[in-house]
C-alpha cells in the first residue's frame, strides 16, 4: 500500500509541474517534465538525507557517549524486528522528539533530539525507538519523506509562479491564464501541503505504537515516554517545518494552536497512552 501511495504522490507532483509549465507553452512543459523527473529521483533516493540535514542531525558511532547509550538499544530492537540496524543521529535541540527516515530497512536511520535523551530514562527511550523501528519495518518512512518533499515542492512552485508567471506581453489570453493560475495556487498550495501531511494516516501512528510495544516487550515504556513528551514539547516546541511535522513521534509544533490540532497527522496522545495501557493490561503487565 505504501509503495502505491508513493507512486501516486510522485505522479501528482509530475502532473502539477507539467500543468504549471504549460503556462509557458510547449517548451515550459518539457522543462517541467525534466524537472519533475529529477525531483522525483531526488525525493526517492535523497529525501531522508535532506530531512536529516534540515534539522542539523549528526550521526553518532557506537563509541560516542550518546552512541554507547543508543546503539545497544537500537541493535536489540532491530534484531527483534528482523531488520538491519539503522544509523543513529542526534538532533542538537532541547525539545524532546524523535523520527525515523529512509526508503527501506536497508537504508534507514533513527534520529533523536538531545532534549529527548535528557528527559527520558533508558526504558522510555527504548519504547520511543521501538516505535520508530516499527515505522522502518513497515516501510512507513518512505511515504513520509516523499510526502514531506512533495508538500515543500508545492509551496515552492506557488512562489515561483507568483514571481515568474508570464503576465507581461501581448498574449492577453496567456496573461489571464497565468493570473488565474497564480490565484489558484496561492489558495491551493498551503491547503494541499496540509492535506498531504494528513494523508499520512493517523492509523499508522496507532499501528506503530502497537507494533513498537511488541518489539520492546512492554507497552508501558512508550506510554510513559509519550506522557513526558506531551508536557515537554508544549513548553519547548521544536521549530519544525509544518511540511515535516508528521515525521516526528509527537507533534513538534505548539499543541495549543487550533489549526495545528485540526490538521495534525498525530492522533491525541491521551488516546495513544490509553491504548498502550490497555495493551499492557491484556499482557498482564502493570
Amino acid at each position: 500500500m505504501n509503495t502505491f501511495k508513493t507512486f501516486l504522490f510522485m505522479l501528482f507532483l509530475t502532473l502539477l509541474l507539467v500543468a504549471i509549465g504549460s503556462i509557458w507553452g510547449r517548451d515550459g512543459m518539457l522543462i517541467a517534465l525534466i524537472f519533475a523527473g529529477g525531483l522525483n529521483f531526488l525525493s526517492y533516493y535523497y529525501s531522508d538525507k535532506i530531512v536529516l540535514a534540515m534539522y542539523g542531525a549528526q550521526e553518532v558511532s557506537p563509541s560516542d557517549p550518546e552512541g554507547q547509550l543508543l546503539y545497544p538499544i537500537v541493535e536489540e530492537l532491530a534484531a527483534s524486528a528482523g531488520i538491519p540496524t539503522p544509523r543513529v543521529y542526534i538532533i542538537p535541540h532541547s525539545s524532546p522528539n524523535a523520527f525515523a527516515t529512509g526508503r527501506n530497512p536497508q537504508n534507514s536511520a533513527v534520529a533523536v533530539t538531545a532534549g529527548l535523551l535528557k528527559l527520558l530514562n533508558p526504558l522510555e527511550i527504548k519504547g520511543v525507538l521501538a516505535h520508530e523501528i516499527s515505522h522502518i519495518k513497515h516501510r512507513d518512512t518512505l511515504i513520509a519523506v516523499i510526502a514531506a518533499t512533495l508538500a515543500g515542492a508545492i509551496m515552492f512552485l506557488a512562489r515561483m509562479l507568483f514571481f515568474f508567471a508570464p503576465v507581461a506581453g501581448e498574449d492577453r489570453e496567456g496573461n489571464i491564464l497565468a493570473l488565474v493560475a497564480m490565484i489558484f495556487l496561492a489558495i491551493f498550495a498551503p491547503i494541499a501541503a496540509l492535506l498531504i501531511q494528513m494523508a499520512i494516516s493517523r492509523s499508522r501512528e496507532y499501528a506503530a505504537d502497537e507494533s513498537g510495544a511488541k518489539i520492546s516487550g512492554n507497552p508501558l515504556y512508550l506510554a510513559s515516554a509519550l506522557e513526558k513528551l506531551q508536557a515537554a514539547t508544549r513548553m519547548v516546541p521544536l521549530p519544525a517545518s509544518p511540511n515535516t511535522a508528521h515525521l516526528f513521534i509527537v507533534n513538534p509544533l505548539r499543541g495549543g494552536d487550533f489549526l495545528v490540532r485540526l490538521f495534525s497527522t498525530h492522533p491525541p496522545i491521551e488516546e495513544r497512552v490509553r491504548r498502550l495501557k490497555e495493551m499492557a493490561y491484556s499482557m498482564g503487565l502493570r
